[in-house]
């Protein structure tokens, strides 16, 4: 890019992240590919880069003259899924999710548009009442329900899975992996294993096939670019698993805002799109709850997926063993 561009660089509160962005080489092909990509999109950058890093990505916004800004974003290898994903959604699911202008799938690296305002940034200026959250609820559901036939291709294109009736298996490995895990807790969740086969078992009898679980679909990961609209991004923790899973994040955000009492209704709304096909309010509602506690292993399996760090040899440790307890927790409904 433009040797006089100007970068301002933001870790939040992950100040000491190891990510690739310190290696010189790897930041110049990174900024080269970004300018080939532009030039091939007729696009010319601004002058000042927002560069923004994390242990599991690095995002850079990039000015464009005469239009919005884009956004280039590289994922660790265990994520680098992620831009093909992204790719494969613009062209199956195009209404609910952003189309990438270039991908590069062996380097893990997407350059994305601007989505417009984020959801978090519209509850920030204005009142907004629980049906905004129903209405992407909804949306998000559709988008699942519609997605149920790809399933074997999202997994051909490196999507981890975690089936539901497999979900047991994933319990044992992110268990005998965690470093982080006292003693005590370690056993509590270890007597805990035969009741994890029964909740796994339970729902996946209900009949509800596994597909995309975003596994972090929180108010930060989607857009609203006009009311009732929704826009779905940031796929690096999904899994192919038991679509439920995705409602907890959203439904505690929600929760947040609101109180408990919202839960029942952002439940329900979520479930709307899976009525039918001889499926009881009861029996969705069953596994809802049951789908709350188990998408504890999809989040705690998403902490594995960060940039190598050789003084920290297992990163997001701490985190995971955190969701395993979740496990342990009564759901809220």
């Amino acid at each position: 890019m433009r040797n006089e561009i100007t970068m301002t660089v933001n870790r939040g509160r992950f100040p000491d992240a190891v990510t690739p962005w310190e290696q010189e080489s790897w930041r110049t092909s990174a900024l080269d590919w970004i300018q080939e990509q532009l030039d091939a999109h007729g696009l010319r950058a601004g002058d000042e880069l927002q560069v923004r890093l994390r242990p599991w990505s690095v995002l850079v916004r990039v000015p464009v003259e005469g239009r919005e800004a884009v956004w280039f974003k590289a994922t660790p290898d265990a994520a680098a899924f992620e831009g093909p994903l992204t790719a494969a959604l613009a062209r199956w699911v195009p209404d609910h999710v952003l189309s990438p202008l270039a991908v590069d799938e062996p380097r893990g690296w997407t350059l994305l548009p601007d989505g417009g305002d984020l959801f978090r940034q519209v509850l920030a200026r204005e009142t907004v009442e629980p049906g905004a959250w129903e209405d992407l609820l909804r949306q998000y559901a559709t988008l699942q329900h519609t997605l149920t036939p790809y399933a074997r291709e999202l997994e051909l294109l490196g999507v981890p899975t975690a089936h539901t009736r497999e979900l047991p298996e994933v319990f044992d490995r992110l268990l005998a992996a965690n470093t982080a895990l006292e003693p005590d807790a370690r056993a509590r969740l270890s007597a805990a294993r035969p009741r994890v086969v029964d909740w796994c078992a339970e729902l996946a009898a209900v009949g509800i096939e596994d597909t995309l679980d975003h596994a972090d679909l929180h108010d930060g990961q989607l857009f609203r670019p006009a009311p009732g609209r929704f826009t779905f991004f940031d796929w690096g923790d999904a899994t192919v698993s038991h679509p439920f899973c995705s409602l907890r994040v959203t439904a505690e955000r929600a929760r947040d805002h609101y109180g408990p009492g919202v839960l029942p209704r952002l439940r329900d709304a979520y479930l709307e799109p899976w009525t039918g096909a001889g499926h009881t309010t009861a029996g969705l509602r069953r596994a809802a709850s049951l789908a709350w506690r188990l998408s504890a292993l999809g989040r705690a399996a998403s902490w594995g997926r960060m940039f190598p760090d050789p003084d920290r040899p297992a990163p997001g440790a701490q985190e995971s063993a955190e969701w395993l307890l979740e496990l342990l927790n009564e759901p809220p409904f």
